[in-house]
């Protein structure tokens, strides 16, 4: 079997096949940093660390690029409101690159937190303002582009076909996405975007650079293919996003690359749902903004979060409450727990692992199957061979699942490797009916903040 994973550009699965056998080149987006990422973001950036790490497992090699949008972000594709950037920076007082640093850093802090892997290319807007210009100069000059009221807008009645990813008409396209959203007097057809800005309607714009068509900053579009055509080149393997990326970004994405190369530019498109709370889709507009850090104030091992998060499909809405995460929690440290009272001293049994290595590999090559997969990494606990075998399992199925299952908890190794043996030493007093010596040590481990639970599948231990 192969890898299929599901194409938003042809609304099926497909199988993947990439440009170049030897390299799979893959572009996500980032995040603007203009605040804290919620965990509704980071649910996105889960499921392509999970891509990234099933592509690395099945063998290939992965060049991965994510853009940092410190500029030009407005609050709509209109041009309307503030910008994120300049707004954050007034109301914390700093400068805009000072906002961008700060919210840069707490963004992979995150990442750290869920055990996401950092892209190799990290790559901020701000860094990369000669490459729009020479493609926004190309637009112009092949005629998919023209300046009107002080700005450089792509034209896309230009394109046979500007609704690649979606199912839009174009008489049925809403300007904007609220009813407070201004027309564009400036542009030619409603679903015209702005490459490049030296007017807008807000008062200031702190970081401004020259260039042939004034004085101004990029628009929003024009930095992911900028950036993903100058670091992963002209053909595009895989590029991804949360579905509200779809309209309009990537969908313009793609007018303003294949215009400037004239080419067919990425084969695939890979698209995480939302995460939902009670009220709706879960965003930084709605009250408090649910990040990392709040599930770590209220005592909350954030890879429960991304065991909760493995548990449904990338593609189906997830709604996200504390029972929800509860439930997640203690599935999670049960089974870290009986993980780590494996035995890992035997021989391993290569057939019984050939055959779990290959079912793992067939949940992973079905468009990313993650709760099959948790599901196997269960089976393999309960399967009749030896315990080393399992260990080595669950070890490598954990490079991609990234959930430290054969991690030792905040305490030291020592500590947890006294308490498993006190586990075995109970286990074997059971085994030889010496049940005094067996509520001795469990109540001993309990003296010592620890609470044993009896499970079919052996016995696990939590801390108080």
């Amino acid at each position: 079997m192969s890898l299929m994973i599901y194409n938003t550009a042809s609304h099926k699965e497909e199988e993947f096949k990439p440009w170049n056998d030897k390299l799979v080149t893959m572009y996500t987006c980032g995040p603007t940093v203009y605040h804290f990422a919620h965990i509704g973001n980071l649910r996105t950036y889960i499921m392509e660390d999970i891509l990234e790490k099933t592509l690395r497992y099945l063998g290939y090699n992965v060049k991965r690029c994510m853009n940092i949008t410190d500029v030009g972000h407005l609050t709509s594709d209109a041009d309307s409101g503030d910008d994120k950037m300049v707004s954050s920076a007034k109301k914390e007082h700093k400068t805009v690159l000072e906002i961008a640093k700060f919210y840069t850093d707490k963004f992979f802090e995150d990442f750290e937190k869920l055990n996401i892997k950092k892209p190799e290319l990290v790559c901020p807007a701000t860094q990369n303002i000669d490459e729009y210009i020479k493609i926004i100069e190309k637009l112009l000059e092949n005629g998919y582009a023209y300046e009107a009221g002080g700005n450089v807008y792509f034209d896309t009645s230009k394109l046979d076909k500007y609704y690649v990813l979606t199912n839009h008409e174009e008489e049925n396209l809403l300007e904007g996405v609220r009813d407070s959203v201004d027309v564009d007097t400036n542009k030619k057809n409603k679903t015209d975007f702005v490459l490049w800005f030296t007017k807008s309607k807000f008062d200031s714009q702190d970081l401004k650079w020259e260039s042939p068509f004034g004085l101004g900053y990029p628009g929003w579009h024009i930095e992911c293919t900028g950036i993903s055509i100058k670091y992963l080149g002209e053909h595009l393997d895989i590029h991804c996003g949360g579905v509200d990326n779809i309209f309009p970004h990537h969908t313009n994405e793609i007018a303003q690359s294949e215009s400037f190369l004239g080419h067919h530019w990425c084969n695939y498109w890979v698209h995480g749902e939302h995460l939902n709370d009670e009220s709706g889709k879960m965003s930084k507009s709605h009250g408090k903004t649910l990040t990392v850090d709040t599930l770590v104030e209220n005592g909350y091992d954030p890879l429960s979060y991304r065991f909760l998060c493995l548990q449904s499909h990338y593609r189906k809405q997830l709604t996200f409450s504390y029972p929800s995460l509860d439930g997640a929690e203690t599935a999670y440290k049960k089974l870290k727990n009986r993980v780590l009272s494996l035995k890992k001293d035997e021989e391993i049994d290569n057939d019984v692992y050939n055959k779990y290595d290959l079912k793992f590999k067939e949940c992973l090559e079905d468009d990313l199957n993650t709760a099959n997969a948790l599901t196997l990494v269960f089976e393999v606990l309960k399967l009749d061979t030896n315990e080393s075998t399992k260990y080595k399992l669950i070890s490598d199925f954990d490079k991609v699942l990234s959930l430290s299952l054969t991690e030792s908890n905040n305490t030291s190794d020592e500590s947890n490797e006294e308490i498993l043996k006190l586990i075995e030493e109970r286990n074997e007093a059971k085994k030889n009916k010496n049940y005094e010596l067996a509520d001795k040590i469990r109540n001993d481990l309990l003296e010592m903040g620890i609470i044993l639970k009896d499970t079919r599948e052996g016995t696990t231990f939590e801390r108080k």
